[in-house]
C-alpha cells in the first residue's frame, strides 16, 4: 500500500509540473489498465462509484487535500499549475472545515522539539521559555 501511494505522490509532481507522464500509445494502454482496475476493484468491493473515478478525479482529490492541510489557496493554486485563482477556488469549495481540532505538544529543550518536529507538528509560538507545537486531528 506505501510503494502505490508513494508512485501517486511521485506522479502528482509531474501532473503538477505541466508535465505529462503518460502520453500517445503508452498513455491510452496505461488509461485502459487503470479502466480494467478500477472496473475489478468496482466489482470486488460492490461500489459502482469506484467506477466514477478518473485521473482527474485524483488531482482533484490531491488539491483538496493540499488546501485542506495548508488552507493555503496561492500554494494550491502554484501546485496545480493555474494562472488564475477562480480556477483553484473550484477546489476548495467542496471540502467543509466543521472541525478545527489540534493535537498539542510542548518542548522545554532543542532535543525535545525535534520529535514534535518529526511527527509533523508545526510551531506555534514560545512563552515563558517553553515551545508550542500543533498539529491537525
Amino acid at each position: 500500500m506505501e510503494e502505490a501511494k508513494e508512485l501517486i505522490e511521485q506522479g502528482f509532481e509531474y501532473v503538477f509540473a505541466g508535465e505529462r507522464i503518460f502520453g500517445g500509445a503508452v498513455g491510452r494502454c496505461v488509461n485502459t489498465g487503470f479502466w480494467g482496475q478500477r472496473r475489478r476493484l468496482a466489482l470486488k468491493l460492490q461500489n459502482p462509484r469506484l467506477l466514477q473515478i478518473t485521473f482527474h478525479t485524483l488531482r482533484h482529490w490531491k488539491a483538496t487535500t493540499e488546501y485542506h492541510r495548508t488552507r493555503d489557496i496561492l500554494y494550491v493554486k502554484q501546485l496545480l499549475g493555474h494562472k488564475r485563482i477562480e480556477n483553484t477556488m473550484l477546489y476548495t469549495q467542496l471540502i467543509s472545515f466543521e472541525s478545527d481540532e489540534y493535537s498539542s505538544a510542548v518542548a522545554k529543550n532543542l532535543e525535545e522539539a525535534r520529535k514534535p518536529v518529526e511527527a509533523g507538528f508545526e510551531y506555534v509560538t514560545d512563552i515563558e521559555g517553553v515551545n508550542l507545537f500543533r498539529k491537525r486531528k
